[in-house]
């Protein structure tokens, strides 16, 4: 089988355009096809993220609210990584800070384990959402940087035609094709970043949402047992 690539300047060959394309929309592409490979790297890697970190929640939570001594629980579960369980972390040793002194001030409490466990939660979402920032900046960039390439090639080919004073389609076409080619980069490059941006942020924010309906749960608990203090 013999394989074989036209690279002549007349090819519209994605790797001809690449080649014989102006020095700045070279760059303008090669810019884009980083960002782009950046950009499914982060989508694998937030893919396989945050959907082990929704079902491990499922997890600890059933755990959780199946164990009958906290204490044992929290030694079994200090050293987890996941964000529910620094929730529950950050729950336990405050409580336990709060409930060490002889008297207990309640209101105190329970504003205090409130506050700690709402902190974790926002640690732990931020953590979450760490580089989705990029996807955002890729998808809305992406477009206009190939715009730009695709504008500045089309006037690197008006100078080359009124040059030869040559408007012959073969004279025009591939740098115009090697514009526009710039734009269709782009665009592959933002189409997938703007979908997983949109797709990531929805599992982050129901992921944040059942961290928050966990801290409400533990801090009902920790407030009944507060009660039962004299």
């Amino acid at each position: 089988m013999n394989w074989s690539f036209d690279l002549s300047a007349n090819s519209t060959s994605p790797l001809a355009l690449l080649l014989h394309a102006d020095i700045v929309v070279q760059i303008v592409m090669g810019g884009l096809l980083v960002a782009s490979v950046w950009t499914w790297a982060i989508i694998i890697g937030s893919a396989g993220r945050l959907a082990q970190a929704r079902k491990a929640t499922a997890k600890f939570e059933s755990d959780f609210w199946k164990a009958d001594d906290i204490d044992a629980f929290y030694k079994r579960e200090a050293d987890s990584d996941l964000p529910v369980a620094k929730v529950f972390a950050a729950g336990v040793t405050e409580w336990r800070r709060s409930t060490a002194g002889g008297i207990v001030d309640r209101d105190g409490v329970r504003e205090r384990l409130a506050t700690a466990m709402g902190s974790a939660v926002a640690a732990e979402t931020d953590k979450l959402a760490d580089r989705l920032n990029i996807l955002a900046t890729v998808g809305s960039v992406a477009p206009f940087v190939g715009l730009f390439g695709t504008v500045w090639g089309i006037m690197t080919t008006f100078t080359a035609i009124a040059a030869q004073q040559n408007t012959s389609l073969v004279t025009v076409g591939p740098g115009i094709a090697e514009a526009l080619f710039a734009t269709a980069i782009g665009l592959f490059a933002a189409i997938p970043a703007v979908i997983a941006y949109n797709r990531f942020s929805h599992r982050v924010n129901q992921i944040e949402a059942r961290l928050n309906r966990f801290a409400d749960g533990f801090h009902s608990t920790l407030s009944r047992q507060l009660e039962a203090k004299r």
